[in-house]
């Protein structure tokens, strides 16, 4: 596969773990492992009435971006499924450029 990556606006990820579920589901994955695991920052308070609450969703090993997917010009299932649709998946260099475009993003890559 290309060189992809998978670009998350954590602004606006819910938590849902929805993303943890299509992807444990569409791999057949056992309890306990993931394509994509949810991470939670926070919350705690880092200044009077300022506080730290961040999901961010990230890939594991275990993530192939969807290749079987992709192959069939479908989104890969996290995509997909992302209610919040604050997860992209293509080609590292058109994530890197959108990376620059706001502050909340992170681009992890394969």
């Amino acid at each position: 596969m290309a060189d992809y990556g998978i670009l998350v606006d954590y602004e606006w990820c819910t938590g849902c773990h929805t993303c943890e579920t299509a992807c444990q589901m569409e791999h057949h994955l056992p309890v306990g492992q993931f394509g994509i695991k949810l991470n939670e920052v926070g919350p705690y308070e880092y200044a009077p009435d300022r506080w730290q609450l961040a999901y961010i969703p990230v890939p594991t090993d275990q993530c192939d971006f969807c290749a079987e997917r992709l192959g069939q010009g479908k989104l890969p299932t996290c995509q997909h499924h992302c209610q919040a649709q604050c997860i992209e998946v293509g080609p590292i260099e058109e994530l890197a450029k959108k990376a620059t475009s706001k502050k909340k993003l992170v681009l992890f890559h394969n």
